[in-house]
């Protein structure tokens, strides 16, 4: 038998977990003295309501070698073998962890760098079930994952500059110019790290922009899993953008998937975030 397990950073939070038959590691998150374990006892909906209300950001904890060795003990302990998708080793140390845990398992513990976060390392997971489903055996799961995680495309559309000022990560002086020129970026996830790739003016240009850049991808590869998420505690703008965007959903779908983002891309995003993720045709 095949067990698939998979970090909280792929904002699958425990009850979604139980429902696919696989195993969540949670993330630590702190805000100030009080510390949780992310989509177990702290949902998506209390985080973004902490984070509103909090003038300092959270602090992420990676999970560390000997949790890792734990869960894996677990799984493995009825000779069952275990494929591991964890957060993008550009983006943290979790997965150099998570080898090292596996390197104690006589390759019974196979490792993916997800290359990715959030929505993206959910539509890797969800396809990881689908192959275990499939009854394919593991060396060619690996070899699948392997090859077609990297045609994963993740875009988000961000409403604030205002937490990327708070990590550090742009200028005071860059935030204060966005705010007031109404300015929305979008950001990618590109060989496993965040890069800003546009900038527009207002939401429905930043739909607009969104829409190209999808596209500009070669489009939606429907046969594969996808995604549509949103930070924060309205779906409000997600659902502007999907109505913007119908033409590229409403002849290959019934129902476009959508989620709530979680703690490991949201403390960064803010809320008022969208995101669209796919495995790109090209």
């Amino acid at each position: 038998m095949i067990k698939l397990l998979v970090d909280s950073s792929s904002d699958i939070d425990q009850e979604e977990a139980d429902k696919f038959g696989i195993t969540l590691l949670p993330m630590e998150v702190r805000f100030g003295e009080e510390e949780y374990l992310d989509g177990v006892t702290l949902s998506h909906k209390r985080f973004f309501e902490l984070l509103i209300e909090s003038d300092e950001l959270p602090k992420t904890s990676q999970i560390n070698e000997f949790r890792y060795e734990e869960a894996f003990s677990k799984l493995t302990q009825n000779g069952d073998d275990v494929i591991a998708i964890v957060l993008s080793s550009k983006l943290s140390g979790t997965y150099n962890c998570a080898c090292d845990a596996a390197k104690k398992f006589n390759g019974k513990v196979r490792v993916i760098d997800s290359l990715n976060a959030c929505v993206g390392e959910r539509i890797l997971c969800q396809y990881a079930i689908r192959l275990i489903n499939e009854g394919l055996a593991i060396d060619e799961i690996v070899a699948k994952l392997e090859e077609n995680k990297k045609k994963i495309k993740l875009l988000a559309l961000l409403d604030t500059l205002k937490y990327l000022k708070k990590g550090g990560r742009i200028s005071a002086v860059v935030a204060l110019t966005g705010e007031v020129f109404n300015i929305k970026p979008v950001v990618s996830v590109e060989d496993g790290e965040v890069k800003l790739v546009g900038k527009a003016i207002g939401s429905k240009k930043g739909n607009n922009l969104l829409m190209q850049m999808v596209d500009g991808c070669g489009g939606i590869d429907f046969s594969m899993p996808y995604a549509v998420a949103y930070s924060g505690l309205s779906d409000a703008l997600l659902q502007k953008y999907l109505e913007d965007s119908k033409e590229i959903w409403e002849n290959n779908t019934d129902a476009v998937p959508r989620y709530m983002i979680g703690s490991t891309i949201g403390t960064h995003v803010g809320p008022g975030a969208i995101a669209v993720c796919f495995f790109a045709n090209k």
